[in-house]
């Protein structure tokens, strides 16, 4: 099926990510807010680890026969998280949420652990989304990163008729 996006569509797929992240935090007894800030778009207290964390959230929306591409974060994202997390006393994290087709993933970790496994190249951390890589994140435990996918999309005859 082919998909044609709305002009707006990538900012609402960061607005959507946000939000999403927000929800998930607070299903699972994180007090969390959403903040309009350089650097952090989420502040939110961990009660398992007793932390406050200050998280970027970094979104992709995919197009068929796109899915597992990398999502690309610009190094300057680090200085600006760093910064923020700073002025806010938090521990700084990132979210990453990419809708690929069948299934809309998020993750989240510490920007620590997003940097030892993806190391900061010259200009960008490549975030690797096959399946070697989200599988280390997924059924990982640790209480500084998560994984979920949140919809399994079903095909179904309206799909066509979004399309006419």
């Amino acid at each position: 099926m082919e998909i044609s996006k709305s002009s707006r569509h990538s900012k609402i797929t960061g607005d959507f990510a946000e939000r999403l992240v927000l929800y998930w935090l607070s299903k699972y007894g994180f007090e969390c807010a959403y903040v309009d800030h350089v650097g952090v778009d989420i502040i939110a207290r961990n009660p398992h680890a007793d932390e406050i964390m200050g998280i970027s959230v970094k979104s992709r929306s995919r197009n068929p026969g796109t899915e597992g591409t990398y999502v690309s974060i610009p190094n300057d994202n680090l200085t600006k998280l760093d910064a923020a997390c700073k002025a806010f006393d938090c521990k700084p994290y990132f979210a990453v949420v990419v809708d690929e087709a069948e299934a809309i993933s998020v993750y989240i970790l510490s920007k620590a652990h997003l940097l030892a496994l993806h190391p900061a190249g010259n200009r960008v951390i490549s975030w690797k989304m096959g399946d070697k890589w989200t599988a280390k994140l997924t059924f990982r435990t640790s209480a500084d990163a998560f994984g979920a996918n949140f919809l399994r999309r079903r095909r179904s005859a309206g799909d066509q008729a979004l399309t006419r």
